[in-house]
């Protein structure tokens, strides 16, 4: 697989499409001023505390309190707090030496919110999704800083190595190595990226990220809430902190700065893939070069139609996502249930493209064309796994039920990426009417009588082809009498382009005369 990375770059913001063999498979968009991106922390408030919810309202600055639940607290909450409290009213110029941080005991995974938020203290939390609809930001206690190669948690000194790592002896490689060179206080999740690479690159990125959360304890001292403390990285480069690898053979941006930036970036976590990167400079906009625009168009919408003729239909609720299959004028063999796997299967590689591509989340129902054989259920359950496998976003995919639906769970981490694909209808102006044709015929002779009076000559009327059709038939046509009228040749010329009650007036130069 070929993974291509667009980057269109504009004064209101930023627009990222992610291409597998060509075919869009995430649109990303960052606008110029936005804030509380998934990552960023802040220095936040404890404003109201809801004891039926188990969960507090933090004033991060956002126009709603963010919503802090329990469970999002950290079992290391009681250390935050008072690591929060410390870094706030140190004294000393360099602060206090982290490593040498007493950590407070864990707190049980079944307590209360009044227990540890008690006095409404300032608390150090990250946005864990982005605010969405009429909703404040969701925050988690769980700090985390991710590098190329690793995740650091701080209050812990867990090392962790990433389940997709299969080999056993990488995995103990991996562990020894962390272990060796990790500072005190600071847990370390090893990514799957850091498969096969030497102690050194390691070591670099986790001194980064060690130096990144020394930067964070140094702007928290004299910091008042709510207050930014840290941003997460660009959409472009934290796109390409978490994909790229060597199946990476394109990233084009049409921004000379965004470019500078993402060439730095790369020449530091991957400098042998530095020569993939391209500065676009050409008039043509670089979503129309790509091919992007059109598939927008056509992924976004109620409808998505598939190459063999199939379709899909797209419903939005209160609750969840509905997706009904249709073959639509598929060529039905005489193998029903043949047919119907093939449509489905062609249907679920589509479904796992839109959940990416628009970032649905919560609960998803599809309804598939329903097949009798077990066998060709349970390919259909085990196919709908492997194409939800590239999705980043966590996931659960369940078995056919007997009525032929098949639920889908999926994590919301922003909000859904919606895309108006329909245009104004340029008769109604997007009202839904039109004047009535009945005195389309009226109003052209009204305004030619009054260019006439303003001795206009060799006039010609540029309208619809249907009403061409209608005002030239027959001998005395329309037209005819016109032209008696005024004394004078009137032409009429049919244009496709027109609407139906569109009409256009040029002289005898060929000039459009503005009514």
């Amino acid at each position: 697989m070929t993974k291509e990375l667009i980057i269109n770059a504009a004064a209101e913001g930023t627009e990222i499409a992610l291409l597998e063999d060509k075919k869009l498979v995430e649109l990303h968009s960052q606008k110029a001023d936005a804030g509380f991106a998934v990552g960023d922390i802040y220095l936040g408030r404890v404003k109201k505390l809801i004891p039926g919810l188990n969960a507090a309202f933090v004033d991060v600055g956002f126009e709603k309190d963010a919503f802090l639940h329990y469970t999002d607290l950290s079992p290391y909450v009681k250390s935050l707090l008072k690591f929060t409290h410390l870094a706030m009213h140190e004294h000393t110029e360099h602060g206090f030496d982290f490593a040498k941080f007493n950590v407070e005991p864990e707190i049980i995974k079944t307590g209360k919110i009044t227990e540890v938020m008690n006095g409404k203290p300032n608390v150090l939390v990250q946005i864990l999704k982005e605010p969405i609809a009429q909703k404040g930001p969701r925050l988690t206690c769980e700090i985390s800083l991710p590098g190329r190669y690793v995740v650091v948690t701080p209050f812990t000194n867990i090392v962790a190595v990433s389940r997709k790592i299969h080999s056993s002896d990488e995995r103990k490689r991996l562990q020894k190595i962390i272990e060796a060179i990790k500072p005190h206080n600071l847990g370390v999740i090893v990514r799957t990226a850091a498969e096969g690479m030497k102690t050194a690159d390691l070591h670099e990125d986790l001194l980064s990220l060690e130096a990144t959360w020394k930067g964070i304890q140094k702007s928290l001292k004299g910091a008042v809430p709510p207050q930014k403390i840290l941003s997460e990285q660009g959409k472009t480069n934290s796109m390409l902190r978490d994909l790229l690898n060597e199946d990476f053979n394109k990233i084009v941006v049409n921004n000379k700065t965004i470019f500078t930036d993402t060439k730095s970036y790369i020449q530091k976590i991957a400098p042998h893939k530095s020569d993939i990167l391209s500065h676009y400079n050409s008039d043509l906009p670089i979503f129309d070069q790509y091919g992007i625009t059109k598939q927008v168009k056509a992924s976004f919408g109620k409808t998505v139609n598939l190459p063999s003729g199939a379709y899909l239909i797209i419903e939005p609720t209160e609750a969840l996502h509905v997706i009904d299959v249709n073959s639509g004028y598929k060529s039905v063999s005489n193998n029903q249930e043949q047919n119907a796997l093939e449509t489905n299967l062609e249907a679920a590689e589509e479904i796992a493209r839109q959940l990416r591509l628009r970032d649905l989340g919560g609960i998803i129902v599809i309804d598939f064309i329903d097949m009798k054989l077990p066998e060709n259920k349970k390919k259909l359950a085990d196919e709908m796994e492997r194409f939800m496998q590239p999705d980043r976003a966590k996931h659960a995919v369940l078995p056919l039920t007997k009525f032929g639906l098949m639920q889908v769970t999926r994590q919301r981490m922003k909000p859904e990426m919606k895309v108006n694909t329909m245009e104004v209808c340029p008769s109604c102006n997007g009202t839904g009417k039109i004047s009535s044709t009945l005195i389309l015929e009226d109003e052209i002779g009204k305004n030619l009588s009054y260019l006439i009076m303003q001795k206009h000559t060799g006039l010609t009327i540029e309208v619809h082809p249907i009403v061409h059709a209608y005002l030239t038939k027959g001998l005395f046509s329309k037209r005819l009498k016109w032209s008696w009228k005024y004394k004078q040749n009137i032409k009429i010329k049919a244009n496709t382009n027109n609407t139906l009650t569109q009409f256009t007036f040029f002289d005898d130069s060929e000039e459009e005369i503005k009514l």
